[in-house]
C-alpha cells in the first residue's frame, strides 16, 4: 500500500458531496476517483474538487485502497460485489445492505475475499455519544436507555421505511451500549408496507432494557438519549451535544418533618468534533490495517439488520 492512501468514492449525492468535502482535508489521502451512475452529477463533483471522474469502474476500483460507498441503500450490494476482490477496505453508508438477506450476503462475500468493511453508523462518532457511553461503562448499574429519533419526511429517502432509514442508528447505539438483544416487542404505524413511525423495546442479555422511537411523521427535529442509572439519570441532546445528569440527594429529616430530597444537576462538557471527520479518520486507520474493534463493521451492521427485520416483522404483522 502505498503512503498517501488512494480512496475511491461511489454516489455524490448529499451524503456523497459530504464525504467528499471532508477527504479533501484530509492529510495522507488521495481521492482517486468519484463515480455516479448520473455522469452529470459525477462530472460536476470531479470538477469541484479537482478529482477524476471514472465512467470504467472496475478499471478505477483496481487502483485503490479503500473505497466508499455513498449511493442510495438498494445499490449497495452490487456495488459490494463489484467491489470484493478489487478493493480491500470499504466503508459503506448504513444500512449495509437493504434487507436481512442481502446483508446476510455481504457477510458471506466479505468472509470468501476477506475484504474489510465499516458501516457508516456515524452516530458512534457523535462526541456526545462517546462522552455518554464511558458514562454507562463507569456506571455501578444501567436500567435502560431511551431513544428517541424524529424526522420529517424527507423527499431524498423514497426506497427504505423509517426503521431502515433512521431507527438502525438507535438500534446500533443500543447493541453498542447495552450489548446483544435476547428479545424484540414492537408496534407502530404504516402506509402500506412502508413504516413511518415505529416504537421498541429491546430486551438485552445483560438485563438492561433499551426503547427506541423513531418517526418520520414529525415536524419537530429530535435526537435524544436518556439513561436510567441508578445513581443518575442521564439527558443526551445529540443535535446540540449537550448532556446533564440528574443525581438526587436525600437531606437529612427534621423531627416530624417528611424527608426533602433535593436533585442536583450537572453539565458534561462535550467537546465540539465533526462526526463524519472522526468516522472517516476512524476509516483511514482501518484501511491501514487499524483494528476492526475500532469501527463499526459489516458484522455489526448485520446485527443490526437483524434486530431490524425483527421490529419490521412485529409492526407489519
Amino acid at each position: 500500500m502505498s503512503k498517501q492512501l488512494e480512496v475511491g468514492l461511489i454516489g455524490v449525492g448529499k451524503m456523497g458531496k459530504n464525504h467528499l468535502r471532508v477527504l479533501s482535508m484530509l492529510n495522507g489521502v488521495r481521492v482517486a476517483f468519484v463515480h455516479d451512475p448520473s455522469a452529470e452529477a459525477e462530472a460536476q463533483a470531479a470538477r469541484s474538487y479537482g478529482v477524476t471522474a471514472a465512467r470504467d469502474l472496475e478499471a478505477a476500483m483496481a487502483k485503490v485502497d479503500a473505497l466508499i460507498i455513498a449511493s442510495p441503500t438498494f445499490t449497495h450490494i452490487d456495488y459490494i460485489k463489484r467491489a470484493a476482490g478489487r478493493v480491500s477496505t470499504l466503508l459503506v453508508e448504513k444500512p449495509l445492505a437493504g434487507t436481512l438477506a442481502e446483508s446476510e450476503e455481504v457477510h458471506r462475500i466479505a468472509k470468501q475475499h476477506g475484504t474489510r468493511i465499516q458501516v457508516g453508523f456515524i452516530e458512534r462518532f457523535n462526541p456526545a455519544v462517546q462522552v455518554l457511553k464511558r458514562m454507562l461503562d463507569e456506571s455501578p448499574h444501567v436500567v435502560s436507555v431511551d431513544l428517541t429519533r424524529t424526522n420529517k419526511v424527507s423527499s431524498r429517502i423514497t426506497d427504505v421505511d423509517v426503521v431502515i432509514d433512521l431507527m438502525i442508528h438507535d438500534i446500533d447505539l443500543a447493541l453498542h451500549f447495552n450489548g446483544p438483544v435476547a428479545g424484540v416487542s414492537a408496534h407502530g404505524s404504516r402506509h402500506g408496507d412502508m413504516i413511518d413511525f415505529a416504537s421498541a423495546m429491546l430486551t438485552h442479555e445483560n438485563g438492561r432494557f433499551t426503547r427506541i422511537q423513531a418517526s418520520r411523521i414529525t415536524e419537530k427535529k429530535m435526537r435524544m438519549i436518556q439513561a436510567t442509572c441508578m445513581d443518575m439519570f442521564i439527558d443526551c441532546d445529540l443535535l446540540r451535544k449537550e448532556i446533564q445528569i440528574n443525581r438526587q440527594s436525600v437531606v437529612s429529616q427534621k423531627e416530624g418533618e417528611p424527608y426533602v430530597i433535593s436533585a442536583q444537576t450537572e453539565s458534561v462538557e462535550v467537546r465540539p468534533q465533526e462526526a463524519l471527520l472522526s468516522e472517516l479518520q476512524a476509516f483511514i486507520a482501518f484501511a491501514k490495517g487499524g483494528p476492526a474493534e475500532s469501527v463499526p463493521t459489516h458484522v455489526d451492521g448485520l446485527t443490526a439488520m437483524r434486530v431490524c427485520d425483527q421490529i419490521r416483522h412485529e409492526v407489519l404483522s
